[in-house]
């Protein structure tokens, strides 16, 4: 059986993003950055919510003249995972090896995950809040930004209760700090 991990870049406080959407505070420093391409690195099939994708969709266009080492490693690792993007309302695919579903089914998620050839991602927090009350998570791991966001959207839905084992910490010089958590 393959591995669901669900992985973001969160604040102090628990939001993936502010009030306004905005997380420009989670913008991740180079040594952070290198820290969440090795994880993306194990990565087969990311599955992500619509407003994810077309946020990350960037990164099948970006031009990589004169960017930083960080920046051509992720964009070639998001060019080299299949994408599955949850959405009843996006029409078409903006990235390769991409296919869009309708509707979370758990039952076509487990399937996604059985037959992956390496670990799948889930990103974005009401995607990923459908997964944990599923059941389904077996990784979570968070990169927490030294800001207090004050509301917005919170990376763990409050409805849901998982019991977690914690397997890994790093501090980072810019104050972010990553956990590893395992579901037990």
């Amino acid at each position: 059986m393959g591995t669901l991990s669900y992985t973001g870049l969160i604040s102090l406080d628990g939001y993936y993003n502010d009030a306004s959407g905005g997380f420009d505070w989670a913008m991740p420093d180079d040594d952070v950055h290198a820290a969440v391409n090795e994880l993306e690195r194990g990565v087969s099939t990311m599955v992500l919510g619509r407003r994810l994708y077309e946020t990350l969709a960037v990164w099948e266009t970006l031009d990589l003249t004169d960017e930083p080492d960080v920046i051509v490693d992720y964009a070639r690792l998001w060019r080299d995972t299949d994408k599955v993007v949850y959405s009843s309302t996006l029409e078409d695919a903006r990235s390769a090896r991409t296919r869009i579903l309708r509707h979370f089914d758990a039952d076509g998620l487990r399937a996604i995950v059985e037959t992956s050839p390496g670990t799948t991602s889930i990103g974005g927090p009401t995607l990923a809040a459908h997964a944990l009350r599923a059941g389904l998570v077996d990784e979570i791991h968070q990169f927490v930004s030294p800001v207090i966001a004050g509301g917005g959207t919170r990376f763990l839905p409050a409805d849901v209760r998982l019991d977690l084992h914690l397997a890994e910490t790093r501090a980072f010089t810019n104050g972010v700090v990553y956990t590893k958590y395992l579901r037990t």
